[in-house]
């Protein structure tokens, strides 16, 4: 009997094991079910699936590879409750706001928008010595290893311009939401072809496996620094090609011609978006002395105001840490910041007797610089706020970090905040908002935030080989 994967039971059935590693909600710790764990011979074995495999899709048509996407994107939007809800249960991600459906959504919208781009060939010279010809060909099998905060969008992040480029694909999910990332697959091999899309749940030494192994192409990678270096050790040995979107601790600078009442909730969204756990998320404000009050205490009312609980309840838009390690690593910096003597205007004091790995959203002012909520990526629900008098030293400080996947300038006056924009090192400097990717836009961290771009005719090239033909 087949499943309908359209529902979350029979799509919780399909990816489901008897025996294997147990997953909880985070919110509730309620068993959900059991994941399979991969062995580095599973590794082997879909590995040489996906060589063989990407003969023929390498040679198909690229019309046809992207009419495949179509299909992909067409499955993923018949399933986009179910997959919402997995997602509300793993991850921990309520269903409304900038959360679970939005996610499944967004997974549509990339896999159509990576189907559409147009790549030409580029003709480099024409003239009476010669011609030549820029195209692009297949690199052979892409191994994405991707992060537990967005694990089916950034996986189809990985996978679309992968497989639209001709490419097959074998996943490495999170250990901490295997279930998300195989249940998007299981979604996806509705309509692909049969190996060109694989899934390998396992530990970290699966990822090593994926990493390492010699009949991998290319490594696409979201996650720490530390991991991301390891990979481009590993990938040396063989010359692997790797695209890397590592950590951020992203910047944001309010001018002081701004409407507090306007931006209050635009700036808190770039903070708080996925509880905070997003990697181009807004980790560090800094305001102007003018206007730094109201602005801190307009932040606070949002965050005291913003309901947050278990995932699968409608009414919620803030949820829990999806793990107890990170939840533990803001509980320690916001301490941390308390007794070097900031002031923890709301939020702070999480009631440990909760089930789940709830932190309560938190605005933090009258913080240094150099405390570690500010220096380190908090990758949570808590937002310092740096108060400023001189522009060029708040510039200053939002660039004297190792980092630089992201950041935003906030003002009234365009040319003003794009002045400031042009003085932020960061892959991308967004105007009056923070973190809004857009699959037209190339996106890519600079410093330790990363290594190459994706999205846009850009993240196309980056998954395969360039081919100059001299005639």
């Amino acid at each position: 009997m087949s499943l309908n994967l359209t529902t979350y039971e029979d799509l919780l059935s399909a990816i489901t094991v008897d025996d294997g590693q147990a997953v909880h909600d985070p919110a509730t710790g309620e068993f959900i079910g059991n994941t399979k764990m991969s062995t580095t011979d599973d590794v082997d074995a879909a590995v040489a699936r996906a060589r063989e495999a990407q003969q023929s899709w390498g040679a198909l048509p690229d019309a046809e590879r992207s009419q495949y996407l179509h299909k992909a994107a067409d499955a993923v939007k018949e399933s986009a409750e179910a997959l919402a809800h997995i997602l509300a249960r793993e991850v921990g991600k309520p269903l409304n706001g900038p959360n679970a459906r939005f996610e499944a959504g967004a997974c549509e919208a990339w896999l159509r928008a990576n189907a559409d781009f147009e790549i030409q060939e580029e003709v480099l010279v024409e003239d009476d010595s010669g011609k030549a010809i820029l195209s692009y060909v297949p690199i052979g099998v892409v191994g994405a290893i991707g992060p537990w905060n967005w694990p089916m969008m950034i996986s189809i992040w990985q996978l679309a311009p992968s497989l639209r480029m001709g490419n097959t694909v074998v996943m490495k999910p999170s250990e901490h939401t295997p279930l998300s990332v195989q249940a998007l697959v299981a979604v996806l091999n509705r309509v692909l072809p049969e190996h060109v899309l694989q899934v390998v749940p396992g530990a970290g030494d699966i990822g090593q496996a994926v990493s390492e192994h010699p009949d991998i192409d290319k490594i696409m990678f979201t996650g720490s620094t530390k991991t991301g270096q390891a990979i481009m050790r590993s990938a040396a040995a063989d010359m692997k090609r790797v695209t890397l979107e590592l950590g951020g601790n992203d910047a944001g600078i309010v001018l002081d011609d701004i409407n507090v009442d306007e931006m209050a909730q635009d700036i808190f969204w770039g903070a708080f978006i996925n509880t905070g756990q997003t990697c181009a998320a807004l980790k560090r404000l800094y305001v102007p002395a003018a206007i730094y009050d109201e602005l801190v205490e307009a932040l606070a009312k949002i965050a005291s105001e913003t309901p947050m609980g278990q995932g699968v309840s409608e009414e919620n838009v803030l949820g829990p840490l999806q793990n107890e390690a990170q939840r533990k690593i803001v509980a320690d910096l916001v301490e941390e910041a308390r007794k070097a003597g900031a002031n923890i205007v709301t939020g702070g004091n999480p009631d440990d007797d909760q089930p789940g790995y709830f932190y309560p959203a938190t605005i933090v002012s009258d913080i240094d610089q150099h405390n570690p909520l500010v220096q380190i990526e908090q990758f949570g629900p808590a937002l310092p706020i740096i108060k400023y008098d001189d522009l060029d030293q708040a510039i200053e400080w939002a660039n004297e970090l190792d980092v630089g996947l992201g950041s935003s300038v906030w003002s009234s006056d365009e040319q003003r905040a794009r002045e400031v924009a042009n003085r932020l090192i960061a892959g991308t400097t967004w105007i009056n908002k923070h973190g809004a990717v857009d699959p037209r836009v190339p996106f890519g961290g600079v410093k330790k935030s990363g290594m190459g771009l994706e999205f846009g005719v850009e993240g196309l090239k980056q998954v395969a080989l360039p081919k100059v033909t001299a005639l």
